[in-house]
């Protein structure tokens, strides 16, 4: 009798837990490239500890090469989640677990909210990837069965984010929407203008890899396993790293 292979079911997810993009069943090749994103922030926020903490001298706000680092993170990020939108709905299509998986990642958001503001009060992260996450994922679930038009409303909002500005959004209701002239006071801000547009894309994207194997698609079996847990744990991950470098620095620089 013909078996279908380990990651082509439905019913073989690890027990417990959430990912930023949660994509059901595990592909290893879409988790390690998660896992990669992952990598690639925990070494961006170490270097901005290293700043806060007076050891590293880098102009984040301004420099080209921080700029272009934190744009290609969340980039990596935000394509993840329109793909993997597209593999869990096209395996589950449940609207309950789809709300869950919302639900937490927007109680993450709000955790990373109070928490950056007892750390940081006058810049603390009022809408951040995680913000921008769950309300992209909202927006996003009607057009998961239309790749084409998600393609061109990514497009659309990519453009117009980086394309227009006008003073009126740099007003506090109205800036997690985007368009702001004035970047606001805060240390993490992920607007929904163009960033939501990057989500789309990573739905067009999607479908093109559910008709072309995912699995050989993004490398399958060729990536580390323990980069893979990583992605398979990115949400935990995203959540513990910030706190452990934070207290690790400051001991390492007290003794």
């Amino acid at each position: 009798m013909n078996r279908r292979p380990r990651s082509a079911r439905t019913g073989n997810l690890p027990a417990g837990g959430h990912d930023l993009v949660a994509p059901p069943p595990r592909l290893k090749g879409i988790d390690a490239l998660r896992g990669a994103a992952i990598l690639a922030m925990i070494a961006y926020h170490f270097c901005f500890d290293l700043r806060y903490y007076g050891v590293l001298n880098a102009d984040f706000e301004h420099s080209p090469f921080w700029l272009t680092a934190r744009s290609l993170i969340l980039s990596s990020f935000l394509l993840l989640a329109g793909i993997s939108l597209v593999l869990a709905v096209r395996t589950n299509p449940s609207q309950a677990k789809f709300w869950r998986h919302v639900g937490v990642i927007a109680l993450c958001a709000l955790a990373v909210s109070a928490g950056s503001y007892a750390v940081f009060p006058k810049t603390f992260i009022w809408f951040g990837v995680l913000h921008a996450i769950a309300v992209s994922l909202v927006l996003a679930r009607p057009l998961v069965r239309r790749p084409a038009l998600a393609f061109a409303l990514g497009v659309a909002v990519v453009v117009a984010g980086v394309g227009f500005a006008h003073p009126s959004f740099n007003r506090l209701p109205l800036a997690w929407i985007g368009f702001v002239t004035v970047k606001p006071a805060t240390v993490d801000y992920v607007p929904l203008f163009p960033w939501t547009g990057v989500l789309l894309l990573g739905v067009a994207l999607g479908h093109t890899l559910y008709r072309n194997n995912w699995s050989a698609a993004v490398g399958g079996e060729r990536w580390p396993g323990w980069i893979a847990f990583l992605g398979r744990h990115s949400l935990a991950v995203y959540m513990l790293h910030q706190p452990l470098l934070i207290g690790v620095l400051w001991l390492a620089l007290k003794a």
